[in-house]
């Protein structure tokens, strides 16, 4: 690897531009049961997702995205990495909150919040599952938005917008919503994403604010050499890409890979195995 990696910002706060994800931390596969188990079982006591951490760290990818609330693991394990490399993580929150329109449920959603800022979050993005049943579509308005960018404020913390609809960045930029960033689905394969690839590229450079692209890799669909370098190559300087891993020896790849990318440089890391890898087709060994 040849440096740190480059950084970005979200209303002041620096951030760095690869954003560590937590799906293969915490056994959402999007695979199979088997893969989500299997994840589950390798990382139950969350010492074995330190190490991962520490390769991140060493590389000045210190931000990360996650429920922060329902992933204890990760909790003490970032702790634990924050001991060791004596640096604090970036903690990005990714609350799934009530957002029906009564006193009870603005309460428990207030309460939700808070617990990610008593977690150490400094960023909050309320979470697709949750801001996406506010949309209008007729009005092209997120409703009561506000009640809860008003929350993630006074919670301390800078407010933003999971929006795997496309339409929530168009909607919050055309309405002025106090939302300082945005996650967005955005691969090379289309995966999850609800329209077009070159539309959602489009959303992408035309927003205000800087985006989190997620599902880089497709959840394991293509490679990280394809979806690394498509996603750092179509994206703007203050956008970021969010990579998952399962092991450090991942983070070492998609780390390096990255940094290629963003360098126009040849890839460092090694040839796979192969039964027969004496094969011209494999390039000198």
């Amino acid at each position: 690897m040849s440096g740190k990696f480059p950084r970005t910002e979200v209303e002041g706060l620096s951030l760095s531009r690869m954003i560590i994800g937590t799906n293969w931390m915490a056994g959402w596969s999007h695979t199979s049961p088997s893969a989500d188990h299997m994840i589950q079982k390798a990382h139950a006591s969350g010492s074995s997702i330190v190490p991962m951490l520490e390769v991140f760290m060493q590389a000045g990818v210190d931000t990360i995205m996650a429920p922060f609330s329902q992933l204890p693991t990760v909790c003490r394990a970032l702790k634990e990495a924050e001991e060791k490399t004596g640096k604090e993580f970036i903690m990005i929150d990714t609350p799934i909150i009530n957002v029906e329109d009564s006193p009870e449920a603005r309460k428990e959603a207030k309460e939700l919040i808070c617990k990610g800022k008593q977690l150490g979050a400094k960023i909050c993005l309320i979470h697709h599952s949750s801001a996406e049943q506010l949309v209008n579509k007729g009005k092209q308005t997120i409703e009561r938005l506000g009640d809860y960018t008003s929350m993630i404020r006074e919670a301390g913390m800078i407010p933003g917008l999971s929006a795997h609809m496309p339409e929530l960045i168009v909607y919050s930029d055309r309405n002025g919503y106090d939302v300082q960033t945005y996650i967005q689905i955005y691969n090379c394969m289309g995966f999850l994403m609800q329209v077009e690839i070159e539309t959602v590229n489009q959303i992408i450079h035309e927003a205000k604010k800087p985006v989190m692209t997620i599902k880089s890799m497709a959840a394991g669909r293509c490679t990280p050499f394809v979806g690394l370098n498509f996603s750092w190559a179509t994206i703007r300087d203050c956008d970021m890409v969010t990579v998952g891993c399962f092991h450090e020896e991942e983070a070492r790849e998609d780390i390096e890979i990255s940094l290629a990318a963003l360098e126009h440089r040849k890839v460092n890391i090694g040839k796979r195995s192969s039964p027969n890898r004496k094969q011209d087709a494999f390039g000198r060994q």
